[in-house]
């Protein structure tokens, strides 16, 4: 399991880019086409930052069989900057509704269980016992 020591300065790095970033985009620029993609990069780093924290905790609380590493846990909180993306360029467009945003949600929460899944389902041979 990944320790905490680990994940909290990576999780510092991303909120720091993302969230500083997104304050210099609000007071610095006007909403032109560059930094509309800036604003969603920002977006995308600040909200991973927040939410590896909290996979890693949730990972740590409720174990599985195989275990989360790392690669697991920095995937787990990608869904949910992606997800805060796609949610923010629908309502930039006014296409967002509640039932979008939560079909958008199972369908990630459904890729997530079937990568688990997969995951478990991978056959490794037992080690041999020493005598």
């Amino acid at each position: 399991m990944l320790p905490f020591r680990k994940v909290l300065p990576t999780s510092i790095v991303l909120i720091v880019i993302g969230w500083g970033g997104l304050a210099g985009i609000f007071l610095q620029t006007l909403p032109t086409l560059g930094p509309r993609w800036l604003f969603f990069f920002f977006f995308l780093c600040g909200l991973t930052g927040l939410a590896l924290p909290v996979a890693a905790f949730l990972n740590l609380r409720f174990p599985s069989q195989p275990p989360a590493d790392s690669g697991t846990i920095v995937r787990q909180s990608l869904w949910l900057g992606i997800y805060g993306d796609i949610l923010a360029w629908l309502q930039m467009g006014r296409d967002l509704t509640l039932q979008l945003s939560l079909f958008i949600a199972a369908g990630f929460v459904l890729i997530e269980f079937l990568l688990r899944l997969a995951e478990r389902a991978r056959w490794k041979p037992r080690e041999p016992e020493n005598e």
